[in-house]
């Protein structure tokens, strides 16, 4: 999509590679910390950090899918422009749908954290 659409799209093309970017980052240094946390044979307890770069991970991944930044859509903005070109959202009906997208997100990344976080735990117990 190269428009904005409340709710479904509010970054265009230069903002989504940004957030794979991010992605990229977080599964390396997720998958960094796992394999240092196995290394290392650290705790359950202590493997739990491993939420850190599975959120980084996942927020970025899941924006860049959706093509939708949460925090534009709770600011209530969006870009299509050059990076940091912010438009503002003019009507409450855009505005509610965007925060209720943004919010969806961030509930999936949360999720998708939790459960990469549990995969480091199991992945360190086991081995």
């Amino acid at each position: 999509m190269s428009q904005y659409q409340a709710g479904v799209c509010n970054i265009g093309p230069s903002e989504v590679a940004r957030r794979r970017q991010v992605a990229y980052l977080g599964g390396a240094l997720y998958i960094s910390f796992l394999a240092f946390a196995i290394l290392k044979d650290f705790s359950s307890i202590r493997t739990v950090t491993a939420l850190f770069p599975a959120i980084i991970f996942s927020v970025g991944f899941i924006q860049s899918r959706r093509k939708f930044c949460l925090a534009y859509g709770l600011m209530g903005s969006f870009n299509f422009q050059k990076l940091g070109s912010l438009t503002q959202v003019e009507d409450q009906i855009s505005l509610k749908a965007d925060r209720t997208t943004a919010i969806s997100i961030l509930t999936q990344a949360l999720g998708l954290a939790l459960l990469l976080t549990s995969l480091a735990i199991a992945l360190n117990i086991i081995l």
